[in-house]
């Protein structure tokens, strides 16, 4: 049992880097279930899909999706890899250099790493104290925000019940001057006419008859003129009636001329052979 127990001890780091290495290495479902949830990467890769350089871990996780499988996956395959990288470290360094510094580095960056989320802790804690007094001052400030908007509202309504009263007693007054003036107006122009009616009726009267003689002289002058012109037109009938029967006159008095020239030279012709004889 000693020498077992010595042997065990001998050989014990081996034997645990060499079930870390199974425990990491032979697990093919988790390997599948990786490699399906990594399948976008793996086909972007291998298209020569470029891929954006990575600066945080932390960096595209999505804080509403913190129980989901794929970063379930992550973690564990983050995890396994770490402890394989471990174990590759101490034992290369423990192999070739004969030391464990690999191991202290290792040590301090867990060591660093629960330095860090311990702060991260406290800053969180200090931070939710900070909301909380924010969200009092907010509620503070919202209800000194609503006490402020209430009586801007009061006196709001105040100035526009007092814009009211004002319009509505500016209104009168002017609906008042407005019936003022077109009364007395109205009792102006009443008065004007009532002076005025008189002569206008007179000289309405006037201008009426003024008109109708007008009228009746125009139309007297219209039966002068036709009476002239018909008269006109009768006188030039006649006179070129009276051209013509001076023309046939003439005419009649010009054969008759002729008629007896030729009776008298008939005459004379017989004188003179009678007188011959």
């Amino acid at each position: 049992m000693v020498l077992q127990a010595l042997k065990y001890e001998e050989y014990a780091p081996g034997i645990l880097i060499d079930r870390g290495f199974q425990d990491t290495e032979s697990n093919n479902e988790l390997r599948i279930q990786k490699t399906w949830s990594d399948m976008p990467l793996h086909l972007a890769l291998k298209f020569g899909v470029e891929q954006p350089a990575i600066k945080d871990e932390l960096e595209g996780i999505d804080s509403e999706k913190l129980s989901c499988m794929e970063y379930k996956l992550n973690k564990l395959d983050a995890d396994r890899k770490m402890v394989t990288k471990t174990f590759v470290d101490i034992y290369r360094d423990l192999t070739l250099e004969k030391k464990f510094s690999a191991l202290t580095e290792i040590v301090n960056s867990i060591l660093n790493l629960d330095d860090q989320r311990e702060f991260l802790r406290e800053d969180e804690a200090k931070n939710r104290i900070f909301r909380r007094e924010l969200n009092k001052q907010l509620r503070q400030q919202r209800n000194h925000i609503k006490t402020v908007i209430y009586d801007s509202d009061v006196t709001i309504d105040d100035l526009k019940s007092q814009v009211e009263d004002a319009q509505l007693n500016s209104e009168c007054r002017s609906r008042y001057v407005e019936n003022w003036q077109r009364a007395r107006t109205e009792q102006h122009i009443q008065t004007i006419r009532d002076l005025e009616k008189q002569p206008s009726e007179s000289i309405e009267y006037y201008k009426q008859r003024a008109d109708h003689e007008h009228r009746v002289h125009s139309e007297i002058e219209m039966l002068t003129n036709t009476i002239i012109n018909e008269t006109l037109q009768k006188v030039e009938d006649w006179m070129n009636k009276y051209d013509k029967d001076m023309e046939n006159i003439d005419l009649k008095i010009q054969i008759k001329k002729n008629q007896y020239q030729d009776t008298f030279d008939k005459r004379v012709n017989l004188e003179k052979t009678v007188d011959t004889i």
